[in-house]
């Protein structure tokens, strides 16, 4: 283990240190080596050598010197002193001391020998035993599957030099969960374009009509990923994402257009010429092209109150709300744009009449009855919308809350806890126990775990933190009936073991939540105090108090008094009568029992410490220490430390923890089969009603939790600004408040389903749901303004036909004028619901690895099309026939008004004429 971990620090580390986009590499297990000099106190003793007087002689023996340069023969020759020590042997030669010309060396007072450094962390590979490891970590803000790839580049380039029989294996690689990710999501974006393609093929039954259409997917991807590529975006999950909700919403304008136009080529003559045709799909173009532009403007800028969030929510939907953003930004330019010009070339021969298409001929029968009974019971249609919107309170008040959705990386992360103060040995011997027993399920590709801490700054953990990085096999090699839930709950069962405490994460996640709140569990109680022994005494009430809340998993309570500590205490006036300093009975200590590194040896590349120490059973237990261990005196004589100070065995705290100028202690707690806010609110009140608060002291909810509060604040912000930007955009586009209303009145119908979809398929309220509402919000207000575009021109089209007839429409007009818009346009309005609910479907029945969190997004956007579809349907038609009703009457009244007001005009005249 010595010459492996030999090999990792002056071979391997450095070589892979090169791969671009590394920050460091981080050595971990095995053992340090060092050259350790064991002396013999009794000698020292007898020869009147001082232990610092040893420790100054290896210091100072180990140096080059350069003597500038001296010219023979016409040559220059740089002069070199030659000092470095290059290994046990030159170490024993060392003089100490010199008698009558009769040498001290140092192997006749010390035993000299290789020996490990103190080991403060160690790793485990399948429950085989120890193995030495590397920890690579990327750059801030690196491409991680370069990097991953520019490691593994390096590894293959390096493997030649390794020495026979040692070879570099992964342990865990966040590449195959790349990989995945992309690679389910990029199925997912095809199956929703072949899908999308296929509903425009269905419903036009024109070939080179859905073209049009189609053609606008790729087009309006390719302008989201130049979008992409200019601002340094890199292809992931989330960025796909955005394209992924995108899909069906970017063809709507396409659609309504093309549609629209084979309504005005029907009423063409058989007989027509190209310019006829033209022009009647330019004038198609131009009747519903400006209030698509603007639907589609608010689809886009209903998403931009995404981009107010922070924190980590933000960093991870900022992706998604950009490329999002960028497609619906390229769908807006292309209709208005590209479409007209495509519709011109591609819109040829024979257009199959909307009476004769089957598809729309099965939507005419289907919708008039309903459409007839809406016109009949305008009122009690409206009455049972109303009903629907607080029908829907029910299934709001049980969702449950979290922050985010617990990605499947593929990978589990055991992270157990114990009690302070276990040794490096017995933490070896628990975690090849803990990984053994992992490695027995079948469902387990591999098994690395660690205990302690890495050779590096980031990573501060005690001997008694393990983190077990369990590498599973696909899915598809699983036990039936057997989800990731369920393996947790079985694997957690195998491993209890007294005394350690577990807790079940994901590898990713697991560094995001550490490096954020510092809790490594869901849920984390931070109890602030400002003297330790209360903040323990506290925070070991609060633990079975809180493991008393059902959905409690495990509960551990940091123990921040628990740790042992050998305590040497100088006596000053004992020192004072000995002539000694407080600092000379230190240097003793620190190097006697600590074995301080006072030098390194030079051996070619490789680095190796030298120590002097007292032998292990010279510093075995405290009277040992105090009689054996020698302390140096101003006139030479050598006196136990025991005389001079005090050796005592005490408690204290094994690491200390400040958080906003107070000390602080954490109580981790893992939850399952509840949702965090739920379990939080009902733990806030069992530790309220049964802990009393001594003085000083309190408690804050962290981990997941502490991101959960800020988030639900920020989207009370963001989505009342995502509603009055739709209305905003859509009075802009009617420039009349009772059609803005309308529409609007389509939000709060799709929330309807959205909310019962989601309890439904019992998902909980998170940051994802939310964006997911927020694009619903956009979308169902795009189907209001398709329907509402229909009814308007319909209306107006019969307006105009009476006053051609010299008479002023009634009420039997106003219900023609509503059939015509919704039955007899039906096909174009289920043309762009179904399109975006076909775009959605492929998301929520996709698997592999990332569907997690677009299932959350997607959800809302599908329940909130089926009920927004049913009840726009309905709805809107009558509140649009009950608008336009007040509006006649209204121009009724002020006609009759007008005519009375002109027949009193007269008869004054006739009179004041008769007068006259």
């Amino acid at each position: 283990m010595a010459e492996l971990r030999t090999i990792q620090d002056w071979y391997v580390r450095y070589q892979l240190s090169k791969a671009h986009g590394v920050a460091e590499v981080a050595s971990m297990g095995g053992f340090v080596q060092t050259y350790q000099v064991t002396v013999d106190p009794v000698k020292l003793r007898a020869y009147g050598i001082p232990l610092m007087k040893l420790a100054q002689v290896i210091r100072h023996s180990n140096r080059d010197v350069g003597g500038r340069d001296v010219e023979m023969a016409e040559t220059e020759y740089m002069v070199r002193g030659r000092g470095y020590l290059r290994g046990r042997s030159d170490i024993e030669t060392l003089v100490v001391k010199s008698e009558r010309g009769t040498p001290v060396l140092i192997r006749d007072i010390a035993r000299v020998e290789l020996a490990p450094d103190e080991r403060r962390g160690l790793t485990e590979l399948n429950g085989e035993g120890e193995v030495v490891s590397g920890i690579a970590m990327a750059r801030h803000g690196q491409n991680a599957l370069e990097v991953i790839h520019n490691l593994k580049t390096r590894i293959g380039e390096i493997a030649p030099g390794l020495p026979a029989g040692v070879t570099v294996e992964t342990a865990h690689d966040r590449s195959e969960l790349i990989d995945r990710a992309s690679e389910a999501l990029k199925r997912t974006l095809v199956e929703e374009s072949l899908i999308v393609a296929l509903v425009c093929v269905v419903f036009l039954l024109h070939l080179r009509s859905a073209l049009v259409a189609i053609l606008m997917l790729p087009v309006g991807i390719l302008i989201a990923f130049i979008a992409m590529r200019a601002l340094g975006m890199n292809s992931n999950l989330m960025s796909l994402g955005g394209i992924a909700i995108a899909i069906g919403a970017m063809i709507d304008a396409a659609i309504v257009m093309i549609e629209n136009a084979h309504k005005h080529l029907e009423r063409l003559p058989a007989e027509h010429s190209p310019a006829e045709r033209d022009s009647a799909i330019l004038a198609a173009c131009r009747e519903v092209g400006p209030a698509l532009f603007f639907s589609l403007l608010i689809i886009t800028v209903s998403f931009l109150p995404v981009f107010a969030l922070q924190g980590q929510e933000g960093r991870l939907f900022s992706p998604l709300a950009y490329t999002k953003t960028f497609a619906m930004a390229g769908a807006v330019i292309l209709p208005v744009t590209l479409v007209p010009v495509l519709m011109l070339l591609f819109i040829r021969g024979t257009i199959m009449p909307e009476a004769r298409s089957p598809v729309n001929r099965f939507l005419i029968r289907v919708y008039r009855p309903l459409i007839a009974a809406v016109m009949r019971w305008k009122k009690r249609t409206i009455v049972l919308a109303v009903l629907a919107i607080g029908a829907t309170v029910y299934p709001a008040s049980r969702l449950g809350s979290e922050f985010m959705p617990t990605l499947n990386e593929g990978s589990l992360l055991y992270m157990p806890t114990s009690l302070p103060g276990m040794s490096i040995t017995k933490a070896a011997e628990l975690m090849q126990t803990q990984n053994r027993i992992i490695m027995s399920f079948p469902e387990v590709a591999s098994v690395w775990g660690k205990a302690g801490r890495a050779n590096t700054a980031t990573d501060p953990a005690p001997t008694e933190m393990f983190e077990t990085v369990i590498n599973l096999k696909p899915e598809s090699e699983w036990r039936p009936g057997l989800n990731i839930d369920r393996l947790i709950g079985e694997l957690d069962q195998a491993l209890q073991i007294p005394g350690v405490a577990n807790s079940w994460t994901m590898p990713i996640k697991a560094r995001i939540d550490m490096l954020s709140t510092g809790i490594r569990t869901p849920i984390g109680i931070k109890v602030f105090g400002r003297e330790l022994g209360a903040m323990e005494e506290l925070a070991k009430e609060v633990e079975p108090v809180v493991r008393t809340v059902p959905g409690t998993s495990s509960a551990f309570a940091e123990r921040i008094t628990g740790g042992f500590y050998l305590d040497i205490e100088p006596d000053r006036e004992r020192l004072a009568r000995y002539g000694l300093a407080v600092g000379d009975l230190q240097d003793v200590i620190g190097a006697a029992l600590g074995g301080e590194i006072v030098t390194t040896t030079v051996e070619g590349r490789e680095r190796f410490g030298v120590t002097v120490r007292y032998p292990r059973e010279l510093r075995g237990d405290p009277q040992q220490i105090a009689h054996e261990v020698l302390v140096p005196t101003m006139g030479g004589a050598m006196i136990p430390l025991g005389q001079v100070a005090r050796v005592v065995i005490s408690k204290g705290a094994p690491v200390v923890r400040t958080e906003n100028a107070l000390l602080s202690a954490c109580i981790y707690v893992d939850i399952r089969d509840r949702d965090i806010g739920r379990y939080v609110a009902d733990a806030k009140r069992a530790v309220a009603e049964r802990i009393s608060f001594p003085p000083g002291c309190y408690v804050t909810w962290s981990g997941q939790f502490e991101y959960m509060q800020p988030a639900i604040e920020r989207m009370k912000i963001v989505i009342p600004v995502t509603l009055l930007s739709i209305f905003l955009l859509l009075y802009l586009n009617f420039r009349r408040i009772g059609e803005t209303l309308i529409v609007m009145l389509s939000v709060p119908l799709a929330l309807v389903g959205g909310i019962w979809l989601i309890w439904l398929l019992d998902y909980n309220l998170s940051v994802a749901v939310a964006v997911g509402f927020i694009a619903l919000a956009g979308v169902a207000a795009e189907t209001g303004v398709v329907m509402l575009i229909h009814l308007d021109h319909a209306w107006q089209a019969i307006r105009q036909e009476c006053r051609a007839a010299g008479r002023a429409a009634t009420a039997d007009d106003l219900y023609r004028a509503v059939m015509e818009g919704a039955v007899e346009r039906v096909r174009p309005k289920m043309m762009t619901v179904v399109a975006i609910m076909a775009g959605l479907l492929p998301i929520m029945w996709g698997t592999g690895t990332g569907p997690e969190v677009m299932r959350r997004i997607a959800a809302p956007m599908v329940g909130g099309m089926i009920s927004s579809t049913i009840l726009t349907l309905a709805v809107i038609p009558a509140l649009y026939a009950l608008v336009q009703q007040w509006s006649l009457r209204r121009e009724a009244a002020a006609m009759a008004a007008s005519t009375a007001s002109t027949a009193s005009t007269a008869s004054t005249a006739e009179a004041r004429a008769r007068a006259g």
